[in-house]
């Protein structure tokens, strides 16, 4: 399986040890992915997220966890039972993964595992080279959480999209307005002081230049589940303009750009940053 995996790192051009270490993380997430193809995991979930963006769409910047969501509510949905598969289909590519539960001190509709390897071993599976390796610290850990949502608010379309390496399979996913509409209800209700996340500003840029159609209805749907929107009436066209301005006019530009800035190659993309430059181009969203 090194042919697979060396095929794999090729498509990077690696020069730091930091772009060893997402290329190795990327691997990892395609890996897993297939494992979970293989399990029949996709018949009941769907991926969606940054990192589903970045592997099936070409989003053009690196991303940390694997999110996906129910087809419809399960409640005795149960993710370790995938933990084997996956641990079988990454050794089959000679990693040395383990897949540990999360235990949770309060209960949610999120399950939450993690693979965990060692990053050294794992740099040397890649064939990153002796010199690279030893600039990684002893014990440092290479993490990938894997999240689901067994609980997902309902109107949401999926489709499939197909990965051809390590080898051709399928991954079911939301359709693109549906995971701008979860990417928005990050944006309008994920604010959490000193936490607002570069990297879901950087992604509504990309929804904007690339694919600008958002479902307004999902949106909702998602906002009343986490009590965000508790209005009678639906959500309009104008009322998500006046939330995603008023988010807007409250943004940490600075501490946005720092949180973004490890997981882009090119810092110069984010210059432009400002409240007025989000202000100008979230006109271009089209809500349907």
């Amino acid at each position: 399986m090194q042919g697979a995996v060396a095929q794999m790192l090729a498509k990077y051009d690696c020069q730091r040890v930091e772009d060893y270490v997402q290329a190795l993380r990327e691997i990892l997430q395609e890996i897993a992915l297939l494992g979970l193809w293989r399990s029949k995991f996709f018949e009941k979930a769907a991926f969606y997220g940054g990192t589903a963006l970045r592997i099936l769409y070409d989003l053009d910047r690196f991303s940390e966890d694997l999110d996906f969501s129910l087809l419809e509510p399960t409640a005795d949905f149960d993710l370790g039972r995938y933990s084997s598969a996956l641990e079988k289909e990454l050794s089959a590519f000679g990693f040395d993964v383990s897949v540990e539960q999360k235990n949770k001190s309060v209960e949610t509709a999120v399950q939450s595992a993690f693979l965990k390897a060692n990053t050294v071993n794992q740099m040397l599976i890649i064939q990153a080279g002796e010199e690279i390796a030893r600039q990684i610290p002893p014990g440092q850990v290479v993490k990938i959480k894997l999240e689901v949502d067994t609980d997902p608010p309902g109107g949401f379309s999926t489709e499939t999209r197909y990965l051809l390496q390590p080898i051709p399979f399928s991954v079911r996913t939301c359709c693109l307005p549906d995971l701008f509409a979860g990417k928005m209800h990050a944006l309008l209700c994920r604010r959490w002081k000193n936490r607002v996340k570069g990297r879901d500003w950087y992604d509504l840029v990309w929804y904007c230049t690339h694919h600008p159609e958002l479902h307004l209805t999902h949106l909702e749907q998602r906002m009343r589940q986490s009590g965000h929107w508790a209005k009678s009436q639906n959500l309009t066209k104008e009322d998500f303009k006046e939330l995603i301005a008023t988010t807007i006019n409250e943004l940490d530009i600075k501490q946005i750009r720092r949180e973004v800035l490890p997981f882009v190659r090119n810092p110069d993309a984010l210059a432009v940053w400002s409240r007025e430059f989000f202000l100008d181009i979230t006109r271009q969203i089209r809500c349907i």
